[in-house]
């Protein structure tokens, strides 16, 4: 028999080290390293069982689908793709206060309403605190229960007892188990935690909402096998400038990744936006110079956004390169590129933004970006009324994006009427729009600034 012995493990990476002191060589935080014990005798080869049967793939049968409960908060509703899949396991993560706990209030409150039994176990607050946001936000029901506990053993008692048809656990990093050794929030315990919440979502048929807390550099903290345990992973974003929160889905077994919700932060509580492209625009200053409007494309929907952009005067001290919402390394792509073509910015600080809190990845947001940082340079602004979109290659090639219809018919329905784009975007363009059909980056930002 294997005799037990003790390892450190971080926290943060799951990075393992023999004596767990000092700095974790993999993540770089000091600090991080929890005690956990290992060994004990191991299955053999030859161990008996049961024996399974594999069968073909053609004789599973099709008639037990996905069950979906509609939330009844549109903008959620959308990110999961239509509702909430009985039997789940989502995590929900975001920056403190930025809203995760109000937000998932909200959605109970939204089921309780219905007369749908559900529960909320909160680790970090107690029952009278979330009675007190309850109030605020203006919700009572008799069938939303709380539970403030941090003992995993208790919390999965009293739901397999209480049987809710949806659950909350917040959070993920606050609630344990005696049965392992370590802390709140390690490595072994918040594995544990998410694989016993999959277990009883599974088996009970409950769609559970796990809340995660994020590290400085933006990820989930906790092992990275907590992200592959579960169904669906969401983003809740706020930059702190803005009332703006942004709920994104980077994995969801059950929709398409990539879709956007949006709130607003108000007294009371969180409010929907469904018109996204109206509330980023709406403290554009037409006809500034530096700015551009992006038809943008967040999963499925379409959203035009204002990318802002400060180029400094040229300075003797090394230059810098400050980026909010955006790609820097496509940045700094663009910037060699506009160099290459007679815009040259090497000696200057650059400033550019997603104006809103918005974070834009996509490459189609490479001509937008270019745009502004030239309207910047030149001290001229845009010609009004114009959209643009496009990705930009290496030798300033212009290339097409995917799904240029809807960005064509979103900046319609918002007065926009003259399009810079790559050529075959406004192929199905609808009347009345202005398409400026361009194949280089030169041809786009002549098009740009040509009244």
């Amino acid at each position: 028999m294997a005799r037990a012995k003790t390892v450190y493990v971080c926290r943060e990476c799951g990075a393992r080290d023999p004596k767990g002191g000092g700095r974790c060589m993999r993540c770089g935080n000091w600090g991080s390293f929890d005690a956990q014990t290992t060994g004990g005798p191991k299955p053999t080869l030859n161990s008996k069982g049961p024996i399974l049967t594999p069968r073909p793939l053609s004789e599973v049968p099709m008639n037990e689908g996905e069950i979906r409960l509609r939330v009844g908060i549109g903008e959620l509703d959308r990110v999961l793709g239509g509702g909430l899949v009985t039997g789940s396991l989502t995590l929900i993560g975001g920056d403190p206060g930025v809203g995760k706990s109000t937000l998932l209030l909200m959605v109970l409150a939204a089921f309780a309403d219905r007369g749908i039994p559900v529960l909320y176990v909160s680790g970090e607050e107690s029952a009278r605190q979330i009675r007190l946001r309850a109030e605020r936000l203006g919700i009572s029901g008799e069938s939303l229960y709380l539970l403030p506990e941090t003992d995993l053993d208790a919390v999965m008692a009293a739901a397999e007892n209480m049987g809710p048809r949806v659950l909350v656990l917040d959070s993920v990093q606050t609630l344990y188990t005696g049965r392992l050794d370590g802390v709140p929030g390690s490595v072994s315990q918040v594995r544990e935690v998410a694989s016993r919440a999959m277990t009883l979502a599974k088996t009970k048929d409950i769609p559970t909402f796990l809340v995660g807390h994020v590290t400085k550099q933006g990820g989930i903290a906790g092992p990275k096998v907590l992200e592959h345990l579960v169904d669906t992973v969401i983003y809740f974003e706020g930059d702190g400038r803005s009332h703006l929160r942004v709920l994104r889905a980077t994995k969801n077994r059950f929709g398409s990744t990539g879709e956007l919700g949006f709130f607003e932060m108000v007294a009371e509580g969180l409010k929907e936006v469904p018109d996204a492209s109206a509330r980023l625009l709406k403290e554009r200053v037409v006809g500034a110079s530096g700015t551009s409007v992006l038809g943008a494309l967040e999963g499925t929907r379409p959203v035009l956004a204002e990318v802002q952009a400060l180029v400094g005067r040229p300075t003797p001290a090394t230059p810098g390169r400050t980026v909010l919402g955006l790609d820097k390394a496509r940045l700094n792509m663009l910037l060699a590129v506009l160099g290459k073509l007679g815009h040259p910015v090497h000696d200057r600080d650059v400033f550019v933004s997603a104006a809103g809190g918005l974070r834009l990845q996509e490459p189609a947001a490479d001509l937008a970006i270019a745009g502004a940082l030239v309207s910047s340079l030149i001290d001229k602004p845009i010609r009004p009324k114009t959209l643009v979109f496009g990705e930009v290659g290496l030798v300033g090639e212009l290339r097409a994006v995917p799904h240029p219809g809807p960005r064509l018919m979103e900046a319609m329905r918002h007065g926009f009427d003259r399009i810079v784009c790559p050529k075959g975007a406004g192929a199905d363009a609808p009347e009345g729009l202005e398409i400026v059909a361009v194949s280089s980056l030169r041809e786009g930002l002549d098009a740009l600034f040509s009244r």
